[in-house]
């Protein structure tokens, strides 16, 4: 099991700073979520300042740029990366693709599955200088340009994952792509009973011959004291709680029998009420959503949990060498991957 960790951009002068220390501790990738900013510039730094580590995206929200755009951008990575760079997309969800974003929002798996069809066509356009034909639902691609197209290049075949939590995405990625981001809210028995079949029987209809590659940034409880114990445990429930409320995601809760909790979160999200969902998460749950264990043990814990599940781990929280409270899980975490 290969050992990530994820970054928040926040600070884009200091992300080849970052991506030197991740590489120096002996990690094995990078991943930059896309939340208040762009994931790709960081990346970019942070391929001149490494050599080793896998650098990758975690997620890029897709239906928010143009697969033109998208092709050219991990294009441009994967060239400078000398071949270490993973494109990792998401759908999100329609009012952020319709509101926030102005792009078009139809049949999500369908939308997506077109979408990296395109992505391939022109990667191979790139590479060949054949003109790209693609045409969809969604997408089309017939270039009438004169501008000089992408040139060749050794890194051309980009690893491509998409994240989800649902059967749909989940054979979508057995059927097209190379690994699958599993969403942090599963649990043990959702990802075996549930996400490991959809995988499976997309892979059955696909010409991919290697094994799905499953990353996760898994949910943990941790702290040095009780103190620190028992405020991570209400930012995990809060966490939890928060994703519990999202419609599409019921089918986790559905499973354990905990659908109840959906009208009750819902009711308390729509009056504002936040900082009272965490009370819905009982310790059970937490225990079937989270890794509880001291910071020196964290790491080990993970491996346990995950052997023969995940290819790549990392826990939900970014990584900032700042973060003294951290320092004791980012040095066991360094001597897990050796065990």
């Amino acid at each position: 099991m290969k050992f990530d960790v994820t970054i928040f951009a926040k600070d884009l002068n200091g992300a080849a700073r970052l991506a030197k220390a991740v590489e120096d501790q002996g990690f094995d990738g990078l991943w930059v979520a896309e939340a208040a900013h762009n994931p790709f510039m960081p990346l970019a730094h942070a391929s001149l300042a490494t050599e080793r580590i896998s650098l990758g995206t975690a997620i890029a929200v897709a239906f928010a740029r143009d697969p033109m755009l998208m092709a050219q951008t991990a294009w441009d990575l994967a060239e400078q990366s000398n071949g270490r760079f993973i494109l990792g997309l998401g759908t999100q969800i329609k009012p952020h693709i319709a509101k926030r974003f102005s792009a078009k929002w139809g049949k999500p798996v369908q939308q997506l599955r077109e979408y990296i069809q395109a992505l391939r066509a022109l990667w191979h356009s790139f590479q060949t200088g054949e003109v790209p034909e693609y045409r969809g639902e969604y997408y089309r691609l017939a270039s009438t340009t004169t501008i000089s197209p992408a040139q060749p290049m050794p890194y051309f075949e980009i690893p491509l994952y998409i994240a989800g939590v649902n059967t749909g995405l989940a054979r979508l990625a057995g059927e097209c792509c190379d690994g699958f981001h599993v969403h942090s809210f599963h649990t043990l028995r959702y990802l075996r009973e549930v996400l490991l079949p959809a995988f499976r029987d997309g892979r059955g209809k696909s010409v991919f011959s290697d094994p799905l590659t499953l990353s996760c940034a898994v949910f943990v409880v941790t702290g040095s004291d009780e103190n620190e114990l028992e405020e991570s445990r209400l930012l995990t429930k809060s966490q939890i709680a928060f994703y519990a409320s999202t419609p599409s995601y019921r089918r986790v809760l559905e499973l354990h029998g905990w659908e109840d909790l959906i009208p009750r979160l819902n009711t308390l999200l729509r009056r504002n009420r936040w900082t009272e969902m965490h009370l819905l998460i009982s310790d059970e749950m937490l225990e079937q959503f989270a890794i509880i264990a001291p910071p020196a043990e964290l790491p080990y814990k993970l491996r346990e949990r995950y052997q023969g599940l995940l290819d790549r781990a990392g826990f939900y929280f970014p990584f900032e060498p700042s973060d003294k409270s951290k320092r004791l899980v980012w040095q066991h975490a360094a001597k897990a991957m050796a065990c």
